[in-house]
């Protein structure tokens, strides 16, 4: 494959491990309201299209009844949580750092797009990853979650390339269903929350199991 311009990441799952982090947090969410725990493997399933659907998809499996009222004051509580320590037992997965600069330092250009809130993707960006992307966005107010492409677009114009001159790389069936949709080849990591047969299932172009693989996709 030939080079290419640009590489658009998922966040969780994909450059960083946050299962632990984001488990923690909607347990104790869940625990402040009165409803029980879900087991911190559950969240591989619960997560990936925002943070409102995570919370309906969390009080869903509590199988307790809620209302929308519900959602929000769950999320409200979750959000003040996960502000407080947003890089809590979170961590790079291995090699993706050296990825990064390998990447960079051959003129490839790179972003993230993740459907976390918009403040704590930016916030992980910058603390674990700083200066190794050129732009950053989560979940923003007006713009269509993945698996729209609208965000994409705006990345790739941002960066001046074209879509087709990039590759999305990301661990779930929704990254695979955005890349697609933008038209952009896609890498499907299987270190992250879903694993291969969904992204097969989902149409991704290329599979790595290693951050060295993903290297070699990308140059």
């Amino acid at each position: 494959m030939a080079k290419v311009h640009a590489v658009i990441f998922d966040m969780d799952g994909t450059v960083v491990n946050t299962l632990a982090s984001i488990a923690g947090f909607a347990n104790a969410a869940l625990r402040a309201h009165g409803y029980p725990e879900i087991e911190t493997a559950r969240y591989r399933q619960l997560v990936g299209n925002g943070a409102d659907t995570l919370m309906r998809r969390m009080l869903r499996e509590t199988g307790r009844p809620h209302t929308e009222a519900d959602v929000q004051a769950l999320r409200a509580t979750y959000d003040a949580l996960y502000e407080s320590d947003p890089t809590h037992l979170v961590a790079p997965y291995p090699g993706i750092v050296a990825l990064l600069h390998t990447v960079r330092a051959a003129g490839v250009k790179t972003a993230v797009l993740s459907n976390k809130p918009d403040n704590m993707t930016c916030f992980i960006a910058d603390a674990l990853f700083p200066g190794l992307f050129d732009l950053v966005h989560g979940q923003r107010d007006g713009v269509p979650k993945k698996p729209d492409p609208t965000a994409v677009f705006e990345i790739c114009a941002a960066l001046g390339v074209q879509p087709d001159d990039c590759l999305y790389v990301g661990d779930s069936g929704v990254d695979m269903q955005t890349g697609r949709n933008a038209g952009i080849p896609t890498v499907g990591v299987t270190w992250g929350f879903r694993g291969a047969e969904e992204l097969r299932e989902n149409g991704a172009v290329y599979l790595a199991d290693t951050a060295e693989a993903l290297q070699q996709h990308i140059l």
